[in-house]
């Protein structure tokens, strides 16, 4: 390595993994496939500065890392400029989640329904881990979540994706990371004179190196057992599906022997890691001073009860975070795991076969050359290396810079970042992604029901880059992001002139097309026509009467008798749509006289058939086509469409006169 360090950021990388009990620092480089380590050391805390991962002493813990750096720097000759370190995998939280989202059963579920229905879980998530903050704390953030079950109308089904439904629903588990932790761990890392080069997560750095790329399309807990608390992460279908933790791990068992057998807890954690060797017995003095020497199988005796009580609380978790079910396989790394028979006793909690569990140690460091360091392989150094590797893959910064809506933004890279991270980072309410149709307008109408459906929505329009891409695209350093809201459809409305319009009421009158307009009352209250329709009005519509039609239309005359559908009429009579509307010459009184006694003398009898049907007409001295349905069954009160009337197969309209031997048609033409 170079005297000024200029091949770090280029070939060298410097692992942190500042952890509860120690600090351990390795620095080294990549040949090919595999890793060289130039220098190891570690370094214990002399207090607790550290407690379940989270730095409480900014100070002490700063100390500790400063002997790591100095000691690597004499080894290597050089001064380390940046380091990768990672955020513990004990101080994440979980949150499982049950979110609804009401849907229009008319519509088609599509991707962006369902992504932003898991939107909808995570918000719904992050608000339960946020709340009941301290004020000093900061918050947490989402750093990966996973869909266990989905719902359609409360029934589990395995895709929602082409279904109609009225509801949908999932269940989220989300993890989270507080933001204190990874302010205080830049925090030491400055106050060491070092800046951070990359950032990850314990699980994760630990997962490069137990479960390499192509064994992650199996479904695989990882679990690193440290001092303080057991960290688990979940490998399927290609990716890291969950994290989560136990407050329980290595110090318990290391508490059963000094509880047993009364010595301070640096010699029990030596008695703890001798028994798990291929030695017969331990020897150690008591806080007494008296000396003992104790068969290793009295002691993991001693220790069996608490394993199993470890074993139990990990499988469950891991169960838990497995939507339910146990994974096909166990990893275990860390010190902790190494306990003689804890691996057998996991397989039975999970409910494994024991070579389903298996520890994780020398065989996946074999890609590992120590060189001239004098470092035993073994499980403890599997996240270290790993966050070393982590830090050389593709120079990866856990933390990347995007810009949503021109606003730039800082987020943690789960490894599987998209879009719809950045959207529940930012807190953009999900409803903002759903285009909801218009409100439908319903009312009654003389008893009778109408709906009038409201418009569609605009869906939401996101752009990667100023491509339009989904919530679920996946994003890198400085893409740009452009978020256009849905915009809702409008609601529907109709005003009564709209309505009236559509119903296009009309009557004939001497064959002329008249508008039949009624009078209008909402909820038995008279209207205009301006009045516009709301939901659950009861409208009538009163048609006029014969003589008010003819007075608006100027129509009236008094010389003239009039007749609807043939039918002779009077002033009180009704109008519906479709009438037809004719009239005859009235006579006095006085020639009516004369004409009855004419009658007698000069009326004449014709014959015609009427649709093949022979009818005599009588009394009159002429006829017109209208005066056989006073004599035919014809009911025009019922329209069924226009009136069609033949004279001798040629059309014919009401008023047409008619003559004996006539043949006559009269029928309904429906209206297309």
């Amino acid at each position: 390595m170079s005297k000024n360090n200029n091949k770090l950021n280029d070939n060298y990388v410097f692992g942190l993994d500042i952890g509860t009990r120690s600090v351990v620092g390795v620095v080294g480089y990549r040949t090919g496939i595999d890793f060289k380590v130039m220098a190891y050391a570690m370094v214990e805390h002399d207090t607790r500065a550290m407690i379940d991962g989270q730095i409480h002493d900014i100070g002490k813990a700063t100390e500790t890392i400063v002997q790591v750096k100095k000691n690597l720097e004499k080894q290597l000759g050089v001064t380390l400029h940046k380091a990768c370190i990672a955020a513990a995998g004990r101080v994440l939280k979980t949150a499982l989640i049950h979110v609804d989202q009401d849907m229009d059963p008319t519509i088609i579920i599509d991707d962006q329904h369902i992504n932003t229905l898991e939107l909808l879980g995570m918000e719904k998530a992050h608000q339960q881990v946020n709340t009941n903050l301290d004020e000093e704390e900061m918050g947490y953030h989402c750093v990966g979540y996973t869909v266990s079950k989905y719902y359609l109308n409360d029934y589990e089904i395995t895709s929602l994706k082409d279904h109609k439904s009225k509801k949908i629903s999932a269940d989220v588990l989300a993890t989270f990371l507080p933001q204190e932790v990874v302010e205080s761990l830049y925090s030491v890392v400055k106050n060491a004179d070092m800046e951070v080069y990359s950032l990850t997560l314990e699980p994760i750095a630990a997962i490069h190196v137990a479960i390499p790329e192509e064994y992650r399309l199996l479904n695989i807990a990882l679990v690193d057992i440290g001092a303080g608390t057991s960290d688990i992460a979940i490998t399927k279908d290609g990716g890291i599906i969950a994290y989560g933790m136990i407050p329980m791990a290595g110090d318990e068992l290391t508490e059963a022997i000094v509880h047993h057998y009364l010595v301070d807890f640096n010699t029990a954690e030596k008695i703890k890691i001798k028994a798990s060797t291929k030695s017969k017995t331990v020897s150690f003095k008591d806080v007494i001073g008296m000396k003992h020497t104790v068969d290793t199988h009295e002691i993991n005796q001693i220790l069996e009860d608490v394993s199993q009580q470890l074993a139990k609380k990990i499988a469950d978790r891991i169960i838990e975070l497995n939507n339910g079910k146990s994974t096909n396989a166990v990893f275990v790394v860390g010190g902790g795991g190494q306990v003689k028979h804890f691996t057998n006793v996991l397989s039975q909690s999970m409910g494994l076969s024991p070579e389903r569990v298996a520890i994780r140690g020398k065989e996946v460091l074999d890609s590992v050359d120590f060189g001239e360091t004098k470092i035993k392989k073994g499980p403890e150094l599997i996240t270290p290396i790993g966050i070393c590797l982590t830090g050389l893959e593709n120079n990866k910064h856990d933390f990347i810079q995007v810009y949503l809506n021109d606003e730039p933004i800082k987020i943690y890279d789960n490894n599987r970042l998209t879009i719809m991270d950045v959207v529940a980072y930012k807190g953009i309410e999900p409803k903002k992604f759903i285009a909801k149709k218009g409100r439908t307008l319903e009312f009654e109408v003389n008893q009778n029901q109408r709906r009038i459906p409201g418009e569609p929505g605009i869906p939401a329009k996101i752009l990667l880059n100023n491509e339009e891409v989904s919530l679920t695209s996946k994003i890198k350093m400085h893409d740009y992001i452009t978020v256009i809201e849905a915009k809702s459809g409008k609601d529907a409305t109709l005003s009564t002139y709209q309505l009236v319009k559509t119903l296009d009421l009309k009557v004939y009158f001497e064959e002329k097309v008249y508008p039949l307009v009624p009078e209008i009352y909402v909820n038995e209250i008279g209207m205009t026509m301006n009045h516009d329709i709301k939901n659950n009005d009861v409208i009538r519509l009163k048609l006029p009467t014969l003589v008010s039609f003819l007075r608006k239309h100027d129509l009236d005359d008094f010389q003239y008798d009039y007749y609807i559908n043939g039918q002779p009429s009077d002033e009180k009579s009704s109008l519906a749509d479709l009438d037809h509307i004719s009239k005859r010459e009235r006579k006095s009184q006085k020639n009516k006289g004369d004409e009855s006694k004419e009658g007698e003398t000069s009326g004449k009898c014709i014959y015609v058939s009427v649709n093949e049907t022979p009818i005599k007409l009588e009394g009159k001295s002429t006829y017109i086509f209208v005066d056989i349905f006073e004599v035919y069954p014809f009911d025009l009160s019922k329209p069924q469409g226009n009136v069609v009337c033949k004279i001798n197969n040629a059309t014919a309209s009401y008023m047409g006169e008619i003559h004996d031997g006539d043949h006559l048609e009269v029928y309904w033409e429906q209206i297309s």
